[in-house]
């Protein structure tokens, strides 16, 4: 039996196995409101064999979103809007659906990819970003404003408003988008935190954002709501960064905060840091948060293969895989996948006869 296609239950909530589709930023939303963009991208991942589906970073207040393409839910409309695309996504696919809700701090008032990626220029109608200390991320990038105490606690509760809006709309799972050097990272990493107040200083003090986030929404959803984080396991700076041992201690508090799981990243704390290049790279660092912090855990970072998504699941490196652009390149991995495990994903009924069943390429297909 694959231990890739085996179910697992995080909170309240089963997942049918421990794919995931792993959130990916489209820069194609409309002040924070999904369009038909993400009908049509989403809707393809309804059926992509994963177990559990999480739409892209979508921001808690609108000068938290990365681009003026951003997702956020923030308003009223937003949700409105999301709430149309989850429905149809649930009437068209088999996954369950998940949202990580971010803030971009000091990397937000930045270009779609597209455009250039770097910072806003003044004739693309940049904003203030905040941080907690005025250090930017790069050269050529916005210098932030030091986040207030009032800025923190704005923060916070629109991280707990844009969970509500969560539940309402029907998620089943809320991810915190605390990686990859957005504001709550950056309050957790020593190189872009240098305050001297009760957010910065030791471990715990640049803990705290997170926690009080993790603790307010946690006590504002039901428990039948999966809550999880996506953490920085390490920001491969060796002399000044965040280390696989804070991982761990961070993973620690937050499960004593309430959450499910914790799903390891690494890097993005500044422009020029680089992840490792090599398969699975962050795979050490979720087995040491597991097996330490006690957690279910996901696990990220150039997963491609479904033997090699087979063996860190079996081998008990972590409980969960998530894959990004690999999902982009291949809708179907998860049929894919199942094929060559010897497993069986749920299809819906329109696309049965494209089964092992009934069609024999899929039933010798090799991945």
């Amino acid at each position: 039996m694959s231990a890739l296609f085996s179910p697992i239950k995080l909170g309240q909530t089963e997942f049918a196995n421990r794919i995931v589709v792993s959130p990916m930023c489209q820069y194609s939303s409309d002040d924070g409101s999904p369009t038909d963009w993400h009908m049509a991208h989403l809707g393809m991942l309804a059926n992509c064999g994963a177990g559990l589906v999480i739409v892209e970073a979508t921001h808690v207040e609108r000068h938290g979103r990365i681009t003026h393409g951003c997702a956020g839910l923030y308003s009223d409309h937003n949700e409105a809007a999301w709430r149309r695309v989850i429905e149809h996504c649930r009437r068209a696919g088999t996954a369950k659906w998940g949202v990580q809700i971010a803030h971009a701090g000091r990397k937000a008032s930045a270009q779609r990819p597209w455009e250039g990626g770097g910072a806003l220029t003044a004739a693309q109608d940049p904003w203030e970003t905040i941080s907690p200390s005025p250090i930017p991320f790069g050269s050529n990038w916005h210098v932030p404003r030091e986040a207030t105490l009032d800025d923190i606690a704005r923060v916070r509760d629109a991280f707990v408003s844009s969970a509500k809006r969560a539940v309402r709309v029907g998620f089943d799972a809320i991810e915190l988008h605390y990686a990859h050097g957005y504001l709550a990272h950056s309050f957790l990493s020593p190189m872009s935190n240098h305050r001297t107040d009760q957010y910065g200083g030791s471990l715990q003090n640049r803990m705290r954002l997170g926690l009080e986030i993790a603790q307010a929404v946690r006590a504002a959803v039901s428990a039948s709501i999966t809550l999880g984080a996506r953490i920085t396991g390490n920001d491969w700076r060796e002399a000044d960064g965040l280390s696989t041992d804070d991982a761990v201690t961070y993973a620690k508090a937050l499960k004593a905060a309430g959450l499910d799981y914790i799903d390891v990243s690494s890097g993005g704390i500044t422009a020029d840091t680089r992840n490792p290049p090599g398969p699975g790279y962050n795979v050490p660092i979720a087995e040491r948060v597991k097996r330490e912090a006690a957690v279910a855990t996901r696990v990220v970072g150039l997963i491609t293969a479904p033997a090699q998504a087979e063996a860190i699941v079996g081998d008990g490196k972590a409980d969960m895989v998530a894959l990004g652009r690999g999902m982009l390149d291949d809708p179907r991995w998860g049929w894919h996948a199942a094929a060559a495990l010897g497993a069986e994903v749920p299809r819906v009924k329109q696309y049965l006869r494209a089964g092992p069943k009934l069609w024999a390429p899929a039933a010798g297909r090799r991945v």
